[in-house]
C-alpha cells in the first residue's frame, strides 16, 4: 500500500470511528439520517461545528435533537461556502479532473460506508443470538421470579431484529449507490458520440504508461466544417462515429480516444515511430477510400480524409511536450496538403 494509500485510511477509519463513537454516546440509532448528522459535524475536528460540540457536551451531556440540528445547519453552511458552485448551464464546463476526484471521492465515502453498515450488522447479529440464547434460558426459570426481565429481553430482542432488518436495507442500498458510482465512473471516461474512451481515459492511459516504447498520434478530419454544412450535424455526427470506430479496428490493440470535436488521438504502445506512422497510414489509405452517401438524401458526401501527427513520447519528458510535438506535426501535415501523416 502507498504512501497516499496509508493517508487516506488512517484519515478516514478516524473520521469513522468518531462517528461511531457519537451514534453510540447520544444514543443514536446507525441510520443514514443519523450518519450524515454525525459527518456534518465531526468530518471537520477544527470547524466551528465540532467546537460547539465538545463545548456543549464537556460535562457528559448528551446533545438533544434541536442541539444536533443547529449544529448541522452550521456544518451545512460551512461546507457550502468552501465548494464550489456551478451556475446552471455550466455543468459540462467543470475540469475532468474535478469529476474524477468528485467520483472517487465519493466511491471512497459509499465505500466506507458499506464497511461500517456490514460491521454492525454482523455485532447485531451476534448480539441478537445471545439475547435470544438468554431468553431462552431465563424462560426455564420460574416465572414469579424473571416475568418483568423476560418481557424487557423480548422487548430487546424485538428492536434488535428491526434493527437487523433496517441495516440490511440500508446495505442494499449502499451496494446498489455503489454500482451506479462505478457505472457513472466507467461513463464519465467514454465518449457519448462514438462510445470510444475520452480524453480524460486518455489521460489516465498516459499517466499510467510503464517503461514500454509509446508513440502518440493525433488525427484531425479534413474540412469536417463543410461536411457539417452541406448535409447537417447529424450526418457529421455519424461520419465522426464511423471514423472512430475504423481507427478503432486498424488500431486494434491500442488506445483509440475521441479527443474533442473532429479530432481523435491514439496512444500505440510497443510501436517505435515508423512502425506507428505506417499503421496509421494504412488506417488514412483505408478510410479515405470510402465512398459515403447521405442515407436520408441518397446524396453522396464522397471521400472523407483526416491528417495525422505522430511522435515518440520520449522518457525524460512530461506527456505535455509530446503532446505539443504531435500537434505540430498534424499541422504540418494539414500545412502540406492534407490526407497524410507526418511523423517524428
Amino acid at each position: 500500500m502507498g504512501d497516499a494509500s496509508m493517508v487516506w485510511r488512517t484519515r478516514n477509519e478516524g473520521l469513522f470511528l468518531r462517528i461511531g463513537a457519537f451514534l453510540t454516546e447520544h444514543r443514536l440509532s446507525p441510520d443514514p439520517e443519523h450518519y450524515r448528522l454525525a459527518y456534518a459535524i465531526l468530518h471537520d475536528l477544527s470547524g466551528e461545528p465540532a467546537r460547539e460540540a465538545v463545548r456543549l457536551t464537556k460535562d457528559g451531556a448528551r446533545l438533544g435533537r434541536e442541539e444536533l440540528e443547529a449544529l448541522v445547519a452550521k456544518a451545512t453552511t460551512a461546507a457550502d461556502a468552501a465548494v464550489p458552485h456551478w451556475q446552471d448551464g455550466q455543468a459540462d464546463a467543470m475540469p475532468d479532473q474535478q469529476v474524477q476526484d468528485l467520483v472517487a471521492a465519493t466511491q471512497a465515502q459509499v465505500d466506507g460506508v458499506a464497511d461500517i453498515v456490514r460491521t454492525m450488522r454482523r455485532d447485531n447479529n451476534g448480539f441478537g443470538r445471545d439475547l435470544a440464547r438468554s431468553a431462552a434460558e431465563i424462560g426455564s426459570v420460574p416465572p414469579s421470579a424473571f416475568d418483568r426481565l423476560s418481557n424487557i429481553t423480548g422487548g430487546m430482542i424485538a428492536r434488535v431484529q428491526e434493527a437487523e432488518r433496517r441495516l440490511a436495507r440500508a446495505t442494499d442500498e449502499t451496494e446498489e449507490l455503489r454500482l451506479k458510482l462505478s457505472e457513472a465512473h466507467a461513463i464519465a471516461r467514454r465518449d457519448p458520440l462514438t462510445g470510444l474512451p475520452n480524453r480524460l481515459a486518455l489521460s489516465e492511459a498516459l499517466a499510467a504508461r510503464d517503461d514500454a516504447v509509446y508513440c502518440l498520434a493525433l488525427c484531425d478530419v479534413d474540412r469536417f466544417k463543410r461536411i457539417n454544412d452541406q448535409h447537417g450535424h447529424g450526418v457529421g455526427d455519424r461520419v465522426l462515429s464511423m471514423i472512430g470506430h475504423a481507427l478503432a479496428d486498424h488500431c486494434a490493440g491500442h488506445l483509440v480516444t475521441r479527443y474533442g470535436g473532429e479530432e481523435f488521438a491514439v496512444l500505440l504502445k510497443g510501436l517505435n515511430v515508423a512502425e506507428a506512422a505506417r499503421l496509421l497510414d494504412r488506417a488514412r489509405a483505408a478510410i479515405a477510400a470510402r465512398r459515403l452517401r447521405n442515407r436520408e438524401t441518397d446524396e453522396p458526401i464522397g471521400a472523407v480524409t483526416f491528417s495525422v501527427g505522430v511522435t515518440t513520447i520520449r522518457p525524460d519528458e512530461t506527456t505535455d511536450t509530446a503532446t505539443e510535438r504531435a500537434d505540430k506535426l498534424l499541422y504540418t501535415a494539414k500545412a502540406q496538403g492534407r490526407d497524410r501523416v507526418c511523423a517524428r
